[in-house]
């Protein structure tokens, strides 16, 4: 799972050690052999990107019906609320597929990106980030992963004016939180072949909130003897990353909300952006595989967007539902077209294709 080399091994898919952990995929094939996928198509080019993935999975004859959904949000007594319909969508087919959602900076709505995790408990953010043939970056061989815990920390929304010009913003770590996710990343480290977690903190300053994350991998631990713990400051962990990626290839770093949501883009960066970078988010039951780039506005209805994200947190999905071999070719097929010269890549990646261009060109290559 989360492969993205096409001339390496195939993916390795996670096997789960125990019955059931929170974030496997559950979900049934319907009578004509197809599963049922949520498609959250998004704002901006998110149209654009998701008609990509949907012309390629038809020409795969990827066993996938999609169900479109508008998440466009309502004020529910001052809170931002997703369209029931939505919802029940999600909860029935237990997985999704989401482009780029706008967020207002400053005022209006809550991120509705935010609203989802909640909606849905998306306890864990997965960032897979390695390099692409055929497109270089200052890094080489890149191969890390990341998990963020996605539901609380600096981004549990809580905030208010204390006085005119004061405003206080509370940083919430809860151990069942902390514990659900830092269990998750062990059983996927295994699951991956790199039995090595390192947790990522700032606990020499946040002694109570970040201690509480520490002290909770520490308890952990001892279920998992065979997998190594390590613990490293997030400054720390920035620099050397930067320094040299390859110091992080063994591992599967897990860190809180915040952390992990500047690390997590640190990390695309090492790779070429969050145009080349796959992302799911995990819940109880219920997973949503995403874009994690801007819906880039500007170039919206232009014909000039890059699918390469959403096709591959794409393949991150069907992993998550066992069409491994789906997932392959599809991935092949991108890394493929980006690996054969930049009259197949889109202007993001220096090149001159367009959206349909490089869409046609990875059918091409399937």
């Amino acid at each position: 799972m989360y492969r993205q080399l096409a001339h390496r091994s195939s993916p390795i898919v996670p096997r789960f050690t125990r019955s059931y952990i929170a974030g496997q995929f559950t979900g049934k094939k319907n009578a004509n052999g197809k599963y049922t996928v949520t498609l959250i198509e998004g704002d901006g080019i998110g149209v654009e990107i998701s008609q990509a993935v949907k012309d390629i999975y038809a020409a795969a004859k990827v066993p996938i019906e999609w169900e479109p959904v508008d998440v466009t949000p309502l004020l529910i007594d001052g809170k931002t609320t997703l369209p029931q319909q939505a919802v029940d969508s999600v909860n029935k087919n237990l997985v999704a597929l989401k482009g780029p959602l706008a967020t207002p900076v400053g005022k209006g709505h809550t991120s509705m990106n935010l609203t989802l995790r909640r909606a849905f408990n998306l306890f864990a953010n997965v960032r897979p980030c390695k390099s692409i043939v055929g497109y270089d970056t200052p890094y080489e061989n890149v191969d890390t992963v990341l998990i963020r815990e996605n539901t609380e920390g600096e981004y549990s929304g809580i905030e208010h004016t204390i006085v005119p010009g004061v405003v206080q913003s509370i940083k919430l770590i809860t151990r069942p939180a902390s514990e659900k996710v830092i269990r998750y990343g062990f059983e996927y480290a295994k699951s991956i072949n790199k039995p090595h977690i390192l947790v990522v903190h700032k606990a020499s300053i946040m002694k109570l909130s970040d201690g509480l994350f520490v002290n909770t991998a520490k308890e952990i631990a001892k279920e998992y003897p065979d997998v190594k713990l390590s613990f490293e400051l997030l400054d720390n962990t920035s620099l050397k990353l930067t320094l040299d990626p390859n110091d992080y290839k063994d591992v599967v770093m897990v860190m809180p909300n915040l952390y992990g949501d500047i690390m997590s883009d640190l990390s695309s960066g090492l790779i070429g952006g969050l145009g080349l970078t796959p992302s799911g988010n995990m819940g109880n039951k219920v997973s949503i595989f995403e874009a994690v780039h801007g819906s880039a506005p500007d170039i919206a209805g232009k014909g000039l967007a890059n699918p390469t994200a959403l096709l591959l947190s794409s393949c991150m999905m069907l992993r998550h539902m066992s069409l491994n071999e789906d997932a392959d070719r599809i991935e092949k097929a991108v890394l493929k077209t980006i690996a054969s010269g930049p009259e197949n890549r889109t202007g993001d990646l220096k090149g001159t294709a367009s959206t349909s261009h490089f869409t046609e060109k990875v059918i091409s290559n399937l």
